[in-house]
């Protein structure tokens, strides 16, 4: 659970949880504790459906890290004038206007791209991710925490994404961004939605247990 500032704390940093937490531990909360993907595993079906290359992966992450960020500022401007009983509806339109940004600049710039995952494009409207650090954080923090926790958990986005479709292009279709790197039979499962549940399972298993290696660790030192 996240708290707004104390009138008397220091810029830059916030409580989660009663701990202090500083713009930089709001970014690593993000990548590592409270990853989308591989920690809170939510917003999987649309991140399953683009990750089977590289490229889409990537740009998929871009753009919902763009709209993470985009609406935890706008969300934290306007907090003090949205009225607690209509937040959820405001906060949709919000992030309905930022993924429409989005949506036409990639229609606009990037047409190849677009022309295959353009629908995937639109559901970040409704990625439970946004939407709940829009209600959990941005409308109850300032404007730099917020636009410090959307950097964050835009970012671990991205990176699970690369990570995800890094193993899933190069196990499925032997390449990495479209370049041949293996020659063998590809297992064709592993581009597959099948083969992308496959797939987050096991790497969530093994940033699970890496994470409990690191706390045995701390506690044989201790």
């Amino acid at each position: 659970m996240y708290y707004p500032e104390k009138p008397r704390q220091k810029p830059g940093s916030m409580k989660r949880g009663g701990i202090k937490m500083t713009n930089w531990e709001l970014i690593k909360n993000g990548i590592f504790t409270e990853n989308t993907i591989f920690r809170l595993a939510i917003s999987l079906c649309p991140s399953i459906a683009v990750t089977n290359s590289v490229k889409n992966g990537f740009l998929m992450g871009v753009a919902v890290m763009f709209v993470q960020v985009m609406v935890n500022v706008t969300i934290s401007m306007m907090r003090n004038v949205i009225h607690p009983k209509i937040r959820i509806p405001v906060f949709m339109l919000v992030i309905s206007g930022w993924v429409s940004v989005v949506d036409m600049s990639m229609a606009a710039f990037a047409r190849e791209a677009y022309a295959q995952m353009g629908l995937y494009i639109q559901l970040i409207v409704a990625f439970a991710s946004i939407l709940a650090r829009a209600e959990l954080f941005a409308s109850k923090n300032t404007f730099i925490p917020s636009m410090f926790d959307g950097i964050g958990m835009g970012i671990g986005f991205l990176v699970a994404l690369v990570i995800l479709s890094f193993f899933r292009e190069l196990l499925g279709k032997g390449s990495v961004w479209g370049y041949a790197l293996l020659d063998f039979k590809p297992l064709l499962i592993m581009i597959m939605p099948t083969g992308g549940f496959f797939a987050v399972g096991i790497l969530m298993a093994f940033f699970n247990w890496i994470e409990q290696r690191g706390k045995e660790t701390v506690h044989q030192h201790h």
